[in-house]
């Protein structure tokens, strides 16, 4: 994922589905090219590269 749509994201209104390593996260804030990201299931957060997270949506056909 890159920056631009990270920024997008958060500010869109609409849910859009963002994962790390197979996980849903939500996006809880940006700085340079680290991503504060919170687990849906409730594990935590985590500071993670922007380049690793993606979305569901780019592997449907």
């Amino acid at each position: 994922m890159n920056i631009q749509r990270i920024h997008e994201i958060l500010k869109n209104k609409e849910k859009c589905d963002v994962f790390y390593e197979d996980k849903p996260v939500w996006i809880q804030e940006i700085k340079d090219n680290i991503a504060k990201v919170g687990f849906i299931d409730g594990t935590g957060d985590k500071d993670v590269y922007i380049e690793d997270l993606y979305e569901d949506s780019l592997y449907e056909d």
